[in-house]
């Protein structure tokens, strides 16, 4: 369980620190369905997390991604794979990081935060958290991560299950702090906002610099 568990910590990491989603959930919590709307998003993160994860789990399990105690060769090419797109993904962010210290304009669809509903709101937490190309790659390659370690069943959920907390800290530490300190956190939040949105493109490279590489080296080792 062990080895399972320390394959996934920097791949959940990586899943944390996306800014777009911490800016989503900070802009949430000034509205007035805050109450509601900010839980329901970290909701649709656990669980787009929750069915992604489970899917490639359940089929690198099944196509044998254990191979002797080693991860079997398909596994090493995936890495590989997710490797090189990774880094391929952090040069075109890198390229197209905004200039200057001006605050990049947010989505359109942020303008109006305030007229989600509960419902909307997990559905774009889902939508942020399995179909953002950086997170899915993250997730892909911390379910395939642990499949190739042969550890038993439990153990491979109870190592999805700390990716997934790992993955929703990012999330969910501006929840916890309005919660616990309410309008008290408004200049901390706005503060992180405003950080996070002049610095979301060099982020974004960077975790994926450093994940692509690190999947690429385990893929080469391993093979």
């Amino acid at each position: 369980m062990a080895d399972a568990i320390g394959q996934v910590l920097s791949f959940g990491i990586a899943v944390s620190l996306s800014p777009v989603p911490v800016i989503a959930v900070v802009l949430m919590l000034a509205t007035p369905r805050a109450r509601s709307n900010g839980p329901a998003f970290v909701l649709g993160w656990v669980l787009g997390l929750a069915v992604l994860g489970t899917i490639v789990l359940l089929v690198s399990s099944g196509a044998g991604a254990d191979d002797g105690g080693q991860p079997a060769t398909w596994v090493s090419v995936l890495k590989l794979v997710l490797g090189l797109l990774l880094v391929a993904l952090a040069v075109k962010l890198w390229r197209g990081r905004p200039r200057g210290d001006a605050e990049p304009p947010l989505p359109k669809w942020m303008r109006t935060i305030d007229q989600f509903t509960p419902v909307r709101a997990l559905a774009i937490g889902a939508a942020f958290a399995a179909v953002n190309p950086k997170n899915t790659l993250l997730t892909i390659g911390a379910a395939a991560a642990i499949a190739a370690t042969g550890a038993s069943t439990g153990a491979q959920a109870v190592a999805l299950a700390v990716f997934i907390l790992v993955a929703t800290l990012g999330v969910g530490a501006p929840i916890a702090l309005y919660f616990a300190l309410g309008e008290r956190s408004r200049a901390a939040l706005d503060d992180l906002k405003v950080w996070m949105a002049r610095n979301n493109t060099a982020i974004m490279a960077v975790l994926c610099l450093v994940i692509g590489a690190k999947l690429l080296g385990d893929g080469i080792a391993s093979l």
